[in-house]
């Protein structure tokens, strides 16, 4: 830089360059969900680009969780179920469409409501895909929108505790479909980890 070049010192209120979110998000927003980010961030001058991750909900999960379900009563009455009686190959594209189908109506709202976002559907685990994330573009903050998750939660286990010992930027947990003064005034599930 020369003596009369402008000097980049990370000021978000100098209109040059631009203040990157990464957004983890367990499904598609609202476009409530997306105002509400918006409004985040409304104060700063920056191009605020906000970098979706969406995990892809895993097959042989949904599989595994159907059948935990199944009372030990039910297991010993029933016939045996056999992983080859599920057609995995087709659960897991009908996850990779709806993980994908979630994304692009996440991207959409998000430009409806006046942001710059881009996106992807990772099949990493969502902490660490996070992480890698925040440090690809150099990320001023992550925001991490789930529905409740009490126990896991309570276990400190959830995405929000486990990316506050990994991340070294704010990490926000909001409530996914609760606007702020729900989340605020316990009618709702609450803000929970700030």
């Amino acid at each position: 830089m020369t003596e009369n070049s402008p000097i980049d010192d990370g000021d978000i209120h100098d209109g040059q360059g631009t203040y990157d979110v990464v957004l983890l998000v367990e499904q598609a927003l609202t476009a409530g969900d997306a105002q509400q980010v918006r409004s985040l961030h409304s104060e700063i001058e920056d191009q605020v680009v906000y970098h979706v991750l969406l995990p892809l909900e895993d097959a042989a999960a949904r599989v595994e969780a159907s059948m935990g379900t199944l009372g030990a009563g039910d297991l010993m009455a029933a016939p045996a179920l056999t992983m080859n009686d599920v057609d995995l190959e087709s659960l897991r594209r009908e996850c990779e469409e709806t993980s994908s189908a979630d994304l692009q109506a996440t991207l959409a709202v998000l430009v409806a409501a006046g942001a710059q976002a881009d996106g992807k559907v990772t099949s990493e685990p969502p902490v660490d895909a996070l992480a890698a994330l925040v440090t690809a573009v150099d990320a001023r903050e992550a925001i991490i929108l789930t529905r409740p998750h009490v126990v896991a939660e309570f276990f400190h286990v959830d995405w929000t505790s486990r990316a506050r010992r990994k991340l070294g930027v704010p990490v926000l947990h909001l409530i996914e479909h609760e606007n702020f003064d729900e989340q605020a005034s316990g009618t709702g599930e609450g803000v929970t980890g700030l």
